[in-house]
Order: C-alpha cells, then structure tokens, then sequence
C-alpha cells in the first residue's frame, strides 16, 4: 500500500507517521509538501502531528488554506481514506472534512501522557482490526484537544455511530477523571458520515512498538491497510 504523509511548516510527527507505516508496517509511505498539488498513486493519506504554522490564528487554521489541501479535498470526496492525528484532526474540522472544533483544553495546560481509548465500534476503516472490548493505551501531547460541537451534531455522530474513540480509564469505564482535556462526551476521534475521513487527538504512530511502552496503535493503522487491502480485493473481483 502507498500512503501520503502530509508536510506543513512545523509539522512534527511526520517522521514518527512515516516510521510507523514504512519500517515498522512495512509499507511504501513518502512525505508529500504542502504547497504540492497532486498526491500521484496515494492509497491513504496521513495527516499528521505538529503545529502548523505555528498554530497562529487557530489550529490548523491556516494549513486549511495550503494548496495541497484541495487535492485531499478531492482524494476524500473520491472515497479515499484519511487520518488526521492531533493537529491533522484539527486541520481536517477546520477544512469542514469533519465536524466539531478541538478548542483549548479545560485545565488550560498542555498535556503530554499515556492514556487509554475505548473504541465504540469496529465499523470503520480505522478500527476493524481492533479487538471487541480492547483498550488502547496511546500517548497525547496537546494543548488544544478539547473536542467541541454542538448537541444536534453529537447526537448526528452518536446516532451514525460516528465517535470511534472516548477517553477512558484502565478499567474501561468512561469517567470526566479519564478525560484529559475536557472533550464533550470524553471523544478522542470521530469520522464522517461516509466513514473515510477519521480524526483523532492520541498519537497512534508514537505506539507502534513495545519500546516505546505500547504497540496498540498499530491496530489503528492494520485497520485502515486491512480496509484498503479488502477494497482492492472487490476491485479486482
């Protein structure tokens, strides 16, 4: 599979995204600038970490305006599958590619730490490798990842089983002291309505190898290659 990570100024887990997929999944995945236009044979495509552009104005408020952002634009309304993690998910709500607003967060702190994620349903692209009831201690690193909307666009994601992760505890129960930055409902990540843009604020390429104190978030990115992998099947069928 050949997978697109995307490259704005201040980007910073760009590489960790292209470690994880390249030498640790094994996949062909190449850096793509953000004043290029095209993303050529791209399968998937990674929006990464970081602070682009510093994070003036609004996160993510600026890089919205990059060029290569109408090419993902058209990759997304052509159906192909998009992660945005930490500041990639506020590049994509501020792109309208996903709902809702990551503000900043409640304690007005930065917050770096291991966290635990309940996923709420398999049906995904991002999480259908995911084993039932499995939690996944993934790190954070953010000062803005108190996820906001209003109550008709959370009961539009609740009622399309839209919200992919809540923050939890270790026992699995969703509580307001497992949530870390004061995101409503206690979401990490959503997707849209047709299930192919995701979003999330927990860095799943920083917890791909045991080294680093967990592999769970390679069950993330095994989900999005199985779905592209079952997708080229039906194709060839």
């Amino acid at each position: 599979m050949n997978f697109a990570v995307l490259q704005f100024p201040a980007s910073n887990c760009d590489q960790d995204a292209l470690h994880a997929l390249r030498d640790v999944l094994g996949h062909s995945a190449r850096y793509v600038w953000h004043k290029e236009t095209s993303l050529d044979d791209a399968d998937a495509l990674i929006v990464p970490g970081g602070f682009s552009y510093g994070d003036y104005l609004r996160c993510g408020a600026i890089a919205r305006f990059s060029p290569v952002m109408q090419a993902l634009q058209q990759f997304a309304t052509n159906g192909g599958l998009v992660l945005g993690i930490c500041n990639g998910f506020q590049v994509l709500c501020e792109a309208g590619l996903l709902p809702g607003a990551l503000i900043r967060n409640r304690s007005l702190q930065f917050r770096c730490e291991h966290i635990f994620l309940k996923t709420l349903t398999t049906e995904s692209p991002f999480t259908n490798r995911i084993p039932e009831g499995n939690l996944l201690k993934i790190p954070i690193a953010h000062g803005e990842g108190c996820y906001f909307a209003d109550e008709d666009t959370l009961n539009k994601l609740k009622a399309n089983n839209q919200i992919l992760w809540q923050y939890c505890n270790a026992q699995g129960e969703v509580t307001e002291q497992s949530n870390p930055n004061g995101s409503l409902w206690n979401i990490a990540g959503i997707c849209d309505e047709r299930r192919n843009v995701a979003g999330l604020m927990p860095h799943p390429e920083r917890a791909c190898e045991a080294i680093l104190g967990s592999a769970d978030g390679s069950l993330i990115f095994e989900s999005l290659i199985h779905a592209l992998k079952s997708a080229a099947v039906a194709k060839a069928a």
